[in-house]
């Protein structure tokens, strides 16, 4: 399935390895808050250092608008990988450059060194050639362990591949193994979960999740959508008009396989606090709108995913960062860790929703890239992975 070489295909004895990793973690008042990404790729660097390699690491990190800004620096995230290895962990305040050119050649085999944020150049997301030589020039060897940021042909994900010997890491590989996997030679059935707030950035997901799944179940502000498409008037509830004709098109489509939900939880204002009501689907008063999918959605959804062999879920099913409204989403992660199926999260929400519900350990894989996931479940090709060596 994975026919890219990985990093247990080469030689890094004593080579400089320059590892494209996904650094892009919260951080508030220079407190990384959320390590997850970081720890996702320490397999990686831990068997570089293992195996005699110098380990040169780069990622973006937020926003930054194509120049320095103190708040998107790489420094903190620096300082706390220290604590998570027993190596020294150096940082430099750029990532190409005479600076981190010097760093990098002062570097010993066994030690790892983090560049600055490499969108603090407008040259990254131009995916600049010569921006990628000055990456190049750090190394011997290029690895691609950011799966989260595949989906970008940027110099640091794409260019930089065309100028080094180019290999996955762990990450890379794991994640591709999975989600191809799951796309190509699906465990059936093959239940899809969608939900999130909109149907436009997932048109080509649906579309193609429609032609691989055996069912695909929609949640979510994507859901009054659909369900407006269906002619039912939604009240005050988030809905995208510009996309009702596709909306109808996918229902055409979809049939019997598309699941909508059969009952709602809608309020009378957008806060925790509102006036809530459980309601079956049909037309919605002004003055409310729809939070959540019903109790009687999640037992109906349930039942399909206890059938399923292979689950992919991207989206929650309501507002779950408002306690009142989080019922749906977590009656469906429950159904998904109760499930015998090989199950496979993505997507910023929705993995959020499966830590919170203190169930994460309960899935089979918890991808790490919310629009690289997407990507793959559209059918679209990674640039960042395509310009890595072939095995």
């Amino acid at each position: 399935m994975f026919n890219k070489k990985s990093i247990t295909d080469i030689d890094v004895h004593g080579k400089h390895v320059l590892v494209r990793v996904d650094f892009n973690v919260p951080i508030k008042a220079g407190v990384v808050k959320d390590d997850t990404r970081i720890r996702a790729a320490l397999p990686t660097i831990e068997y570089l250092l293992a195996h005699g390699a110098a380990v040169i690491l780069f990622s973006h990190l937020g926003r930054p608008k194509d120049a320095p800004e103190p708040e998107f620096s790489m420094a903190p995230v620096a300082k706390y990988l220290t604590g998570l290895v027993n190596v020294p962990v150096h940082f430099v305040d750029d990532c190409i450059g005479p600076k981190a050119e010097a760093a990098s050649k002062a570097l010993k085999p066994g030690e790892i060194l983090v560049l600055e944020n490499t969108r603090f150049y407008k040259a990254e997301s131009k995916n600049d050639l010569d921006m990628a030589k000055k990456f190049a020039a750090l190394a011997d060897i290029y690895v691609n362990d950011a799966f989260g940021s595949a989906h970008r042909a940027h110099a640091s994900t794409e260019g930089v591949a065309r100028f080094l010997p180019a290999v996955a890491g762990f990450l890379m590989e794991k994640e591709i193994k999975y989600l191809g996997q799951a796309i190509a030679n699906p465990n059936r059935p093959f239940v899809a979960i969608l939900g999130g707030a909109k149907i436009s950035d997932k048109i080509g997901v649906i579309d193609n999740l429609l032609d691989k799944a055996d069912a695909v179940l929609i949640g979510g502000g994507m859901a009054n959508t659909f369900l407006k498409a269906k002619g039912l008037s939604m009240g005050d509830s988030l809905v995208e008009d510009e996309v009702l004709g596709t909306a109808k098109t996918l229902l055409e489509k979809g049939g019997d396989k598309l699941h909508l939900p059969i009952d709602l939880v809608i309020a009378n204002a957008f806060e925790n606090e509102a006036q809530r009501k459980v309601v079956p689907v049909g037309p919605i008063e002004d003055g409310w709108r729809i939070l959540d999918i019903g109790p009687e959605t999640v037992k109906n959804y349930s039942d399909v995913i206890q059938k399923a062999g292979t689950i992919v879920w991207n989206g929650p099913m309501g507002v779950f960062e408002m306690a009142n409204f989080a019922e749906g989403t977590y009656g469906v992660a429950r159904a998904v860790a109760d499930s015998k199926a090989v199950s496979i999260i993505g997507g910023g929400d929705s993995v959020a929703a499966i830590n919170q519900s203190g169930l994460s350990d309960k899935v089979t894989h918890i991808s790490t890239g919310g629009g690289a996931s997407l990507e793959m479940l559209e059918g679209k090709v990674l640039p960042g992975l395509a310009a890595l060596l072939d095995r």
